[in-house]
């Protein structure tokens, strides 16, 4: 410095370069970023929902489309036997309920699971009959029982023809060898705050879209029902995984692409995903590995609390870089001015660091 400007003596020099050296300390935006993340990490599990990474949180705040499984998501997968249509009279309503609690009983589908609930007024049950159980996902099951092959799912996997006539529920036939012997309706019931969900992520300006195995007739009145823009219907899981692979590709690079599912059938769609959802309750094991994030509670609610939580965390990281970085500049360029001394060049550093540190505590109010 005295080689440069003869009026400033070493000492002075010295200390003005102690100043920088000061200021120049990057704690703030050292411990204030990723203390921001974990803060919103910690905010989103106070609140049941579990996030993987701060990429995930981060990412939420670009998600422009958010694709819905039905089952288990928008509605609630506790499904209840309305109706059996028992099409041959030399079998009763308690025959047919027997053979599909016999299928079901090796199936986690939420389907099975709630047949199975029929199970406590069966006492006929002979499961060591059954052999070469095989499920075909999106479609339904076969297996042998007492040397009769059986199949149990949709009109296409049963090849029915039959007009049900049913908007209101599932549809499941029974075909015993060649002859369709019954098809059952069950009921599921739409969860109570996916309405209010899909018109708040409207106010987001954050499309939606359900992707479901059901027939077209039943899809769009639920979609109808909760508001749903657009629906694809009669779907397998490879037939989701293309279709969403279709959507990426031809989505803005900056935007995300976020699935909502509980499935096994789900897995691969949310691993592929930007960001994967899955329910953490209804949800399979499978489902909740190969997702980003978890919603415990199952409520739909909690997407658009997420969603809240990441934009609020990315507000208060940018407020405490604007901060921190303003500060030590301003602090610096007054001490080459002779204005500020080493109090004020502490105040850029630890000062600087416990305001944005106390900033971000407000991530969880």
């Amino acid at each position: 410095m005295p080689v440069i400007i003869k009026e400033v003596t070493y000492s002075e020099s010295i200390y003005k370069a102690l100043i920088f050296l000061v200021i120049s300390c990057p704690c703030s935006i050292a411990i204030s970023v990723p203390l921001s993340y974990f803060s919103g990490i910690g905010k989103a599990s106070k609140e049941g929902i579990l996030i993987k990474g701060s990429d995930y949180l981060d990412g939420l705040r670009y998600v422009n489309q958010i694709i819905f499984d039905k089952t288990g998501t928008i509605t609630t997968g506790s499904f209840k036997v309305d109706k059996i249509n028992v099409l041959n009279d030399n079998y009763s309503e308690k025959d047919i309920l027997n053979y599909f609690i016999i299928g079901e009983s090796f199936s986690n589908h939420p389907i099975a699971k709630s047949i199975l609930k029929e199970k406590k007024k069966n006492i006929d049950l002979n499961l060591s009959n059954i052999s070469n159980f095989e499920e075909i996902p999106g479609k339904g099951i076969k297996y042998v029982y007492e040397s009769k092959e059986v199949k149990i799912g949709n009109s296409d996997f049963v090849k029915s023809k039959i007009d049900d006539n049913i908007n209101y529920g599932t549809v499941l036939y029974l075909k015993v060898e060649d002859e369709i012997l019954a098809n059952i309706v069950l009921i599921d019931e739409i969860k109570q705050d996916a309405k209010l969900t899909i018109s708040k992520l409207k106010n987001l300006n954050i499309r939606t879209t359900m992707f479901t195995g059901d027939n077209e007739k039943i899809a769009k009145v639920i979609a109808n029902e909760v508001g749903i823009q657009e629906v694809k219907a009669n779907m397998l899981p490879q037939e989701k995984y293309k279709a969403l692979e279709k959507i990426l590709n031809t989505n803005k690079s900056t935007k995300k692409v976020a699935y909502i599912g509980d499935g096994i059938n789900d897995s691969p769609v949310l691993a592929r995903t930007d960001i994967g959802i899955s329910m953490g309750g209804i949800g399979s094991n499978a489902a909740i590995e190969a997702s980003d994030i978890v919603i415990m509670t199952d409520e739909l609610e909690k997407i658009t609390e997420t969603i809240r939580i990441s934009k609020k965390t990315s507000r208060i990281i940018k407020e405490n870089l604007i901060f921190s970085i303003g500060v030590k500049i301003l602090i610096l360029l007054l001490s080459v001015l002779g204005i500020a001394d080493m109090w004020e060049a502490v105040f850029a550093d630890v000062g600087t660091t416990l305001i944005t540190i106390f900033n971000t505590i407000r991530i969880f109010k």
